[in-house]
């Protein structure tokens, strides 16, 4: 099973985690400091929600497509490469409170989309992603410029 990602940065996440409980009729499936993600099978969707600046109108951070394994990440990878794409990729890389295996492409827009696989639940904060920058607790894709 895949499924289609839609990371938000928002400004009021308690706000934001009821609003998408009462669309979509669930609980968060994970919850942590300035973090939330529902994970719905119907329609399968992987909404995250990632704590923005206070009185920032909220906006689209990421977007992403979950597969299941590692080969399916490698299998992305070497297909989008193949289309002539720049891609990023990142492994055991520690993201959204999530050890991952992912790969990185930008869309026409320059918006930032990513292939990834969850191995591991990661209870450490959010970091930005693999890229030899230093944690600053913000969760900064890592996506290649256009």
């Amino acid at each position: 099973m895949s499924r289609v990602q839609l990371a938000l940065r928002v400004s009021d996440l308690e706000g934001s985690i009821e609003f998408y409980r009462s669309l979509f009729g669930v609980e968060p499936a994970k919850r942590r400091p300035g973090y939330a993600n529902f994970a719905l099978a119907e329609p399968p969707l992987k909404l995250v929600l990632i704590e923005g600046r206070p009185d920032q109108p909220t906006v689209m951070d990421h977007l992403g497509v979950e597969v299941e394994t590692t080969d399916e990440v490698r299998a992305a990878t070497d297909r989008l490469a193949g289309l002539g794409l720049t891609t990023a990729v990142e492994s055991d890389t520690t993201c959204c409170y999530a050890l991952q295996d992912k790969v990185w492409v930008r869309g026409p827009g320059a918006e930032p989309w990513e292939v990834y696989t969850v191995k591991a639940d990661a209870p450490e904060a959010l970091s930005i992603h693999g890229l030899g920058q230093p944690d600053t607790g913000e969760c900064v894709c890592g996506a290649p410029e256009s």
